[in-house]
């Protein structure tokens, strides 16, 4: 029986070469910033950023997050030498493999960010994001929408939706040409429902743009944001029971 824990030969190599895409823009860094900041209120709380990349992210939601100590996890060493200088503290770790080298309950929040599209076990991701959080922590996760306003009519037409993969050596099928490696995809409904069955309780889906977006249509996406099942990126702010 094949071990569906460990990642298909070659994913890790993926994930490593830096010219792949790892997030979908600004405007879903800033908006996902400004509702943790919102939730956490109090300043001097631990923000853990799982899978956290270059840092790139991170900088850019830094002067949103002030006053709170935000802290970069990932299981890669290129990407966490890159990440260090925007970051200042960092940590090595996988969620899968034996988990974080994180004490339970050592963080009052967690930043998720276009992660869980990428994992084999999307399951055991969140018991260990859920561990770490100390109860009644946040939990703001992001990740593409199998059901955003262009997909929906790509359906209808027999078309791949975007954000979907069948290869990770080119698109096949759908519009874009950029391969990124997603393994799953969620609707609204459907990240609400996985939320609140791993542990998570005061689940909340707002919308976010994507970059990729056209420059035409980006008014139009902007404007779906206002329906989050609709949007792009679902943004997701849940609690630990």
């Amino acid at each position: 029986m094949t071990d569906t824990t460990t990642p298909p030969p070659g994913l890790r190599d993926f994930y490593e070469n830096p010219s792949v895409p790892v997030a979908s823009g600004d405007g879903r860094t800033l908006r996902q910033a400004r509702l943790l900041a919102e939730a956490l209120g109090t300043p001097g709380q631990v923000i853990l950023d799982i899978g956290c990349g270059d840092g790139t992210a991170a900088a850019t939601a830094a002067p949103i997050l002030a006053g709170h100590r935000l802290i970069g996890v990932d299981w890669s060493q290129d990407a966490l030498r890159r990440a260090r200088p925007r970051m200042g503290a960092v940590v090595r770790g996988e969620l899968e493999h034996g988990g974080l080298p994180l004490a339970g309950g050592c963080a009052d929040a967690v930043l998720f960010s276009e992660i869980l599209e990428h994992l084999v076990d999307p399951d055991q991701a969140l018991d260990e994001l859920r561990r770490v959080l100390r109860p009644g922590g946040h939990l703001m996760l992001s990740t593409p929408n199998l059901a955003a306003w262009y997909n929906r009519g790509l359906l209808l037409a027999g078309v791949q939706p975007v954000f979907s993969e069948v290869s990770l050596r080119g698109i096949h099928g759908r519009p874009g040409s950029e391969v990124v490696g997603h393994l799953r995809l969620y609707t609204a409904r459907a990240l609400r429902s996985f939320l609140k069955a791993s542990g998570f309780t005061d689940v909340t889906i707002k919308g976010a743009p994507f970059h990729g977006v056209p420059r035409p249509l980006r008014l139009l996406d902007r404007a779906a944001c206002a329906v989050p099942g609709t949007a792009s990126i679902l943004l997701a702010h849940a609690r630990r029971r």
